[in-house]
């Protein structure tokens, strides 16, 4: 994504992105380790994860139910609250992609492969062997539908949404690094550059590498039968490892173009196609009873969302039932939360906090409810009427991967189905590799801007080690290995969540005590800007021309050198007088502007900036006609970004009055911050090198 240039946190000599020695090498080294204990001594290895997996899921079992729900609560209720309407950005920013592009982003990082995997798969498992009733039964059917939404559904994407909040809140509207560390700057404060933000940091990565490691494990034995299905290229761990080759092929290649162009554009095809099969199951099946049951189905699973969400089975708990199904997708929801945490973020700068929450819940949940009940559902009916395909079931059940193949030979045109399933697969997987590899080489280097990304080299070595980790897992167990290593590496991950909603919820109240020093300190017209008195009859002529002018570029530079210095010097001159440091900066070519920096000593200093946006000329305007098409606007920032006011026209004194009316709503904002307990943690007073170690 391009830098926005002008944008006032953005910089022409910044230092240079590089490797964070502790985080990479912590985490490489372990993972590889990892990887070759596994690979190297199967037995043992599969032993002690088992092991684990026990103890945690007999001690951290309920907490995994309470965290999620509790995560869910947390972003719903800010994105209701007040700081809804804070930008992910500065004040003045807008998205960088459209909704439908955001969307199928969202989509494909977000779920990819698994909904393949799973659709068929889990309604038909749940119908045939629920947790709890008698299996087989309009109420076993409507509940393993139920069962499906939970696991796929709102509780998931609570914990995106959280991740992808934070990370865009703190990088793009305060200039943090785009890493989990930045989060906890409210907890704390520059603590986070040692051996704190490290530690979070590689709980992150290595959360996410085995989240990514899981899912591509999971689409390695899917493929796999798809390729024996079609082409009889047999089961093996000879095609496996083929296969994981394949993809840290494809997914390096991606990740290597970029977001804008390999992520966005695989993104935008694998929706479409996705799309497309729903569509052709549906029309092909029994339309209106998919039609009837997805309504049934998005009824029972919100009617009945709380109970389902908080159902621990305490006095029967089904034997293994929860380790395999509601710990196991909980665990690993929380493991991919940094990894399209990351990735949210990165693709949602501009947007509010309420249009990202909104956005980030309602439209993957959409897709997905349709997806699952029409392809669940399907299934089921396959199963409980057709008496042709009986033994369908219990394939389904014992050999997941072969599911949505097996589903397919009811349906037309069976070979054309099948090859889109496994396109539809592929690219799943390269988005899912390549998104992966391009946060977990972000997660660990030291960018200097949060819109730069990792080196090439570095995207690429992340995709060859999630491919070495994939494999490693698969031979210690396959898809059980996979289940346990995620829900594992997915616990310390958990805790670091809430200190992240402990870190946002401290920043997100210093943002209230600016608006309300905004709204609490002196207004404009008493201060002098409007010339209110004798001037009255001045100023609605000078208000009148400011409107109907529409400056040049040479216009804007003769305002900032005869208007906006001036006024800039005399407020420097009274306030050096006073024993306060100012500086006044003036950018030239693409950070042409003009800055007046105050330093506070030790708190949050103050900044005000005037930035020529270059405009189209209005169509009312009598110089729409001439050769000039464009005019400027002379753009007010503060330290939040744009104001998204015009200062052309004004007078020094005006002017003067203007920088005075933000510098005393700056000091009130302080006022208000020393006067909460725990206020002195503020967020970095230079947005533009604050966090960089």
């Amino acid at each position: 994504m391009a830098n926005d240039a002008n944008d006032p946190r953005t910089t022409s000599q910044a230092p240079q992105d590089r490797i964070n020695p502790i985080v990479f090498y912590g985490s490489t080294i372990g993972i590889v380790v990892f990887a070759l204990w596994t690979m190297l001594f199967t037995g043992p290895a599969s032993a002690v994860i088992n092991a684990v997996l026990g103890w945690i899921s007999d001690t951290f079992g309920w907490f995994y139910f309470v965290a999620v729900v509790a995560y869910l609560v947390f972003v719903i209720a800010i994105g209701l609250s007040r700081y809804g309407k804070l930008r992910l950005g500065p004040a003045h920013s807008t998205p960088d992609f459209n909704v439908v592009t955001w969307a199928a982003m969202l989509f494909s990082a977000g779920i990819g492969i698994d909904l393949l995997f799973f659709c068929i798969a889990e309604p038909v498992t749940q119908f045939l062997a629920p947790p709890e009733g008698d299996a087989e039964t309009v109420a076993a059917a409507r509940h393993a539908m139920e069962l499906t939404f939970l696991h796929w559904g709102l509780s998931g994407w609570g914990i995106y949404t959280l991740v992808g909040m934070s990370l865009a809140f703190f990088s793009y509207r305060h200039g943090l690094p785009l890493t989990i560390r930045s989060a906890l700057y409210p907890i704390f404060g520059k603590r986070i550059n040692g051996p704190i933000g490290n530690t979070v940091d590689i709980a992150a990565v290595l959360g996410t590498i085995f989240g990514i490691a899981t899912s591509l494990g999971i689409g390695i034995i899917q493929l796999n039968f798809g390729l024996d299905y079609m082409f009889g290229i047999p089961e093996s761990t000879v095609t496996q490892a083929a296969l994981a080759i394949m993809i840290v092929v494809f997914s390096a290649i991606s990740a290597v173009t970029g977001v804008d162009k390999g992520i966005r554009r695989l993104s935008e095809f694998n929706m479409l196609l996705a799309l497309l099969l729903m569509l052709f199951v549906l029309f092909s099946g029994q339309t209106l009873f998919l039609l009837n049951a997805l309504v049934l189905n998005v009824g029972d699973y919100l009617s009945n969302f709380v109970s389902l969400s908080m159902n621990t089975y305490a006095f029967d708990p089904p034997s293994d039932w929860l380790n395999a199904w509601t710990v196991f997708f909980w665990a690993w929801w929380i493991a991919w939360g940094p990894f399209v945490g990351l990735f949210l973020a990165r693709i949602s700068r501009g947007r509010t906090i309420r249009q990202f929450v909104a956005g980030t819940l309602i439209l993957p949940l959409s897709f997905m409810m349709a997806w699952m009940s029409i392809m669940g559902n399907s299934a089921i009916e396959l199963v409980m009427n057709d008496t042709g395909v009986a033994e369908f079931g219990q394939q389904a059940m014992e050999n997941p991967g072969s599911s949505i193949y097996l589903f397919l030979q009811s349906y037309p045109a069976v070979a054309l189905t099948t090859g889109v399933v496994t396109v539809l697969a592929i690219v799943f997987f390269v988005t899912s590799g390549d998104s992966g590899s391009l946060v977990l080489s972000n997660l660990t280097s030291i960018l200097t801007d949060p819109n730069h990304d990792a080196p090439a080299w570095m995207r690429i070595l992340w995709a060859a080690i999630i491919g070495i980790l994939t494999l490693a897992l698969l031979m210690a167990g396959g898809l059980g290995a996979l289940q346990s290593a995620v829900v594992i590496m997915g616990l310390p991950f958990a805790f670091v969540l809430f200190l992240m909603m402990i870190g946002l919820f401290k920043a997100l109240k210093v943002e209230g005590l600016k608006e309300d020093s905004f709204h609490g300190s002196m207004a404009g017209h008493l201060s002098g800007r409007t010339d209110a008195g004798e001037g009255a009859a001045r100023n609605w002529r000078q208000r009148l021309a400011r409107a109907v002018s529409f400056p040049s570029h040479e216009q804007a530079r003769r305002f900032l050198q005869e208007i906006g210095k001036p006024a800039m010097e005399e407020i420097r001159e009274v306030l050096t007088e006073k024993g306060f440091p100012v500086d006044i900066v003036e950018g030239d070519g693409n950070n042409e502007h003009l800055a007046l920096n105050v330093d506070l000593g030790g708190e949050q200093d103050f900044t005000y900036q005037i930035w020529p946006r270059r405009c189209a000329m209005p169509a009312f305007s009598i110089r729409a006609t001439r050769a000039d098409s464009h005019y400027y606007r002379l753009e007010v920032h503060i330290i939040e970004g744009g104001q998204g006011y015009d200062v052309a026209g004004y007078s020094k004194e005006q002017l003067i009055a203007d920088i005075l009316d933000q510098y005393e709503r700056h000091l009130l904002f302080l006022h208000h911050q020393r006067e909460l307990p725990g206020g002195d943690t503020a967020m970095p007073d230079d947005p533009t090198t604050a966090g960089r170690g």
